[in-house]
């Protein structure tokens, strides 16, 4: 757990412009992290009742034009 905090006490002391573009490489990590999952998601079948869900929201005249 050392590490962690030394990395903690590093964060704290970075000049504002260092820890927006840390927070900004946080930021895309967590984007494309989430990216591959729905891409695992999608390939695997999980997201089908989403698509199901919208073509019967389709054809019972539901669904609005963006």
């Amino acid at each position: 757990m050392l590490k962690v905090d030394e990395i903690k006490d590093a964060i704290e002391s970075l000049p504002e412009d260092e820890f927006l573009q840390l927070r900004h490489w946080f930021s895309e990590k967590d984007w494309q992290k989430w990216d591959r999952q729905i891409e695992a998601d999608s390939k695997s079948g999980k997201l089908d009742f989403l698509v199901e869900e919208a073509l019967d929201e389709k054809r019972s005249g539901k669904l609005k034009a963006l």
